[in-house]
């Protein structure tokens, strides 16, 4: 059986739809001289199914990430970015991370019901919540469920924090609700941007917003008062990596009040998704890009280790690092305010108590 194609889908991202890790057996393309491999590959439709969770938010012990608890209304996602570290996840719905992670979507309709019930709980603790952080709670079929508004209207009942990231201009549809939690000290955004250049973007990141439209968004929501940063990630070695300083000035124009970056992961069956995508897309830097990433990781594609798998090691890796450091002083961010969790309205601490008499 077939599970690569011969040229790329239009409007998708990966180029086939490798088995996943779990799979005891591997089918690869091979010419039998019977199949025409050079015909147009038909195009691939998008299908939502509920995913039945019985809790919404997720927690995490991670020292790489500044949260420890995330909200994701999707899995999968039709953006078809083809370097998304989430792609791997698909494996254990028994699907593949290529084809299958961007057009096989799963939704949670009762996100919003189930987000209710446990900040009700007595012993909940509140901090920052990050909404959607494996997949992007913004992305297309977004329109259709609302599923990201709904938990936003939830957090501002509870006058609860929540941390957004994201490549999408529907965010815009919600200034109404960001505008009023920002008032409150309760959201920040970051709009994901991993280069200036679009014919490279839509071969990246097929169905995201085209990366002007991602700085006009970071304008908007800052012209509106919402907190907002921009995140180059994932920064990929010789692909991207000179674009760090002008990203950072067009973010800093937009009136972005901080950034970041990370680099690019490669986890799990990922690394034979990306190699793929070079081989098609860019055959020529493929070579160098694959090394570079390699002396960034201690020699191999990917490095688990926590402090190391967002920035990396090595000469390249402090390279970027120094690179970083000095355009954000340069341009002098101002930062974003911290988020308020004292305002949080925890129901089963709130509601009066009846006299014993």
């Amino acid at each position: 059986m077939s599970k690569k194609l011969t040229q790329a889908a239009k409007g998708r991202g990966a180029l086939g739809n490798p088995d996943n890790r779990f799979e005891q057996h591997r089918r690869d393309t091979v010419d039998d001289g019977w199949d025409n491999l050079e015909q147009t590959p038909d195009p691939i439709r998008t299908t939502l199914s509920v995913d039945s969770a019985r809790t919404v938010i997720s927690y995490n012990q991670s020292p790489d990430v500044p949260f420890d608890r995330s909200i994701n209304p999707y899995r999968g996602c039709e953006h078809g970015c083809v370097y998304c570290f989430a792609r791997p996840t698909h494996a254990w719905l028994g699907l593949s991370p290529g084809l299958d992670f961007e057009s096989r979507l799963f939704y949670k309709p009762d996100a919003a019901e189930l987000l209710r019930k446990e900040l009700h709980k007595k012993n909940y603790r509140c901090a920052p919540v990050a909404l959607g952080i494996n997949t992007d709670a913004y992305q297309p079929v977004e329109r259709k469920t609302g599923l990201t508004r709904q938990l936003l209207d939830v957090l501002l009942e509870y006058r609860h924090p929540v941390t957004i990231v994201t490549k999408s201009a529907l965010i815009e549809r919600d200034l109404d609700l960001l505008g009023e939690m920002a008032a409150d000290d309760l959201v920040q955004v970051a709009v994901s941007v991993t280069t200036l250049e679009r014919s490279l973007s839509t071969r990246l990141e097929p169905r995201a917003a085209a990366p002007e439209r991602r700085l006009q968004t970071v304008a908007r929501l800052a012209g509106a008062g919402i907190p907002t940063s921009v995140l180059v990630a994932p920064l990929i070695p010789v692909l991207t990596d000179s674009e760090l300083e002008t990203i950072l000035a067009a973010a800093r124009e937009a009136g972005a009040g901080g950034a970041g970056y990370v680099l690019l992961r490669l986890p799990h069956e990922l690394q034979e998704l990306f190699r793929d995508w070079l081989a098609e897309h860019e055959p020529l830097k493929a070579e160098h890009i694959m090394k570079r990433i390699r002396d960034c990781r201690g020699g191999q594609e990917y490095q688990a280790e926590f402090g190391k798998r967002m920035s990396g090691e090595g000469v390249f890796a402090e390279l970027i690092k120094k690179r970083y450091h000095l355009a954000m002083k340069r341009l002098a961010f101002p930062g974003l305010p911290e988020l308020n969790t004292d305002s949080f309205r925890h129901p089963a601490k709130t509601k009066p108590q009846l006299s014993l008499f």
